[in-house]
Parts: C-alpha cells; structure tokens; sequence
C-alpha cells in the first residue's frame, strides 16, 4: 500500500470516528446506570412523558442528520483545507457536545432546600433522593433544557445518579442535603420557567419536605465543564 493510499485510510478512519461521536454525544435524555424491565402498570404521567421524549428524540434526530450531510459536505468540498485543521475543529465541537467545556447563556438557576418550617417543627429530613433528582433532570431536558449542572458537576449523557450507603451521589460524588443548585441553559429560558413551575417534580419535593426556588430568566448562566474521565465502551482501534 503506496504512503498516499495508507494517509487516505487513515483520514477517512479518523473522519468515521468522528462522525460516530457526534451521533452518540448529541442526544440529552438521561439515562438509568443499569437496565430495568420495563412495568405496564406506569401511570398516565411516566406514558405521557414518554411519548414526548420519542417526539423530542425523532425531532433531534432529523436536525442531527442534517448537521451530519452539512459536514459530510465540508469534507467533500473544502480541499484546499488541510484535513488536520478540520479534524481539530470538528475535535473541539466534540469535547463542547460532550460537556467537557465552560458553557455560558441563557437560563434559569433552581435552588432545593429543606422547609425551614418542617425543621423547626422536628420532620425527618432526608437526603434528595436519586430517583427524584433523576425525574427532575428527564422533564427539564423534555422542557427544552439545553444544559445542566448540580452543585458544579455537568450532568452528560453518560452521568450516573444513585444511593451509595444512604447518600445521593451524582458520578461519585455526594449531593449536598442543606442546599441543592441546579443551572439550566435553554434558548427561551422564560418558556423554561413557566413550565418547570407547575411540573410535577416541584411537588414531589414538597412531599419530601424541600422547596424549591426559581430564578427570573438571566442572561449569562455559566456552567462547568464535565470534571470526570469519559468511559468509552464498545469502540477498538481499527487494524492499519
């Protein structure tokens, strides 16, 4: 294999890589950290949710066609480019998808505390638990949430939220139970107020004792970058 043909191979090896990733790191629904079987007996509300979530998911997979023809094309076209600098490029849109970048925009900021009132009165307070954490992260994303944070760490596709010896740890790390600050980014971060307001999960805090408080839409939120390694499953490095 002739010098040329083996750069080839290995470009298009590279731009395949690349094309896979943005597939996988786009999509925002958040996920279980093992498998369950699914029950029958959900309630109207989990069908409803569910449902909406394959809509927004079909919605996000046309738009991600799209942007994967329009850089197909790129590569197609632009020659007098150097295949590094696209590969670069295309590098830093993967590490900004995947959470692994500062981001800045517009949004809101929740802050979850325990009912003073509840304290005084002798209530058990318990810590948040994962499950309700989990529910609250699935309907702001169904709300067009963009990105977000908890006490600092970015919540990615791959974050694992559950009960470690009684306490609720986001990616092995414990989540505070006196003061919980959740930041969303969102294009109409108004829209996002609105409908996070008389969702569901507002409730089920009050029900554990928490309340839960809701910035006016800001300008500038600024979230972390994702702190933790990724694990990457299922991928090999192709034979040369």
């Amino acid at each position: 294999m002739t010098l040329l043909k083996k750069r080839n191979k290995i470009s298009f090896t590279l731009i395949a890589v690349v094309v896979g990733f943005m597939v996988a790191l786009q999509f925002k629904t958040f996920k279980e950290p093992s498998v369950k079987q699914v029950r029958d007996t959900r309630d109207s509300y989990e069908l409803r949710s569910g449902i909406l979530k394959e809509q927004k998911v079909q919605t996000e997979l046309v738009q991600e066609i799209s942007k994967l023809e329009e850089k197909l094309a790129q590569y197609d076209t632009t020659r007098s480019q150097s295949k590094e600098q696209i590969l670069s490029e295309t590098l830093e849109e993967l590490k900004s998808e995947a959470g692994m970048t500062e981001v800045s925009g517009k949004g809101i900021i929740l802050t979850i505390k325990p009912i003073e009132e509840n304290i005084l009165l002798g209530e058990n307070i318990s810590n948040v638990s994962p499950d309700l954490l989990k529910r609250l992260l699935n309907e702001l994303f169904l709300y067009d949430a963009k990105e977000i944070s908890i006490n600092g760490q970015r919540i990615i596709t791959t974050s694992v939220i559950r009960d470690i010896n009684g306490q609720t740890k986001i990616d092995g790390k414990s989540v505070s139970r006196d003061s919980i600050e959740v930041r969303i980014l969102a294009e109409d971060a108004k829209k996002l107020k609105e409908r996070i307001q008389v969702s569901p999960s507002i409730d089920n805090f009050y029900v554990d004792n928490y309340e839960v408080t809701i910035s006016n839409p800001l300008d500038i939120v600024t979230l972390p970058p994702y702190q933790n390694s990724l694990n990457i499953q299922y991928m090999e490095p192709v034979d040369e």
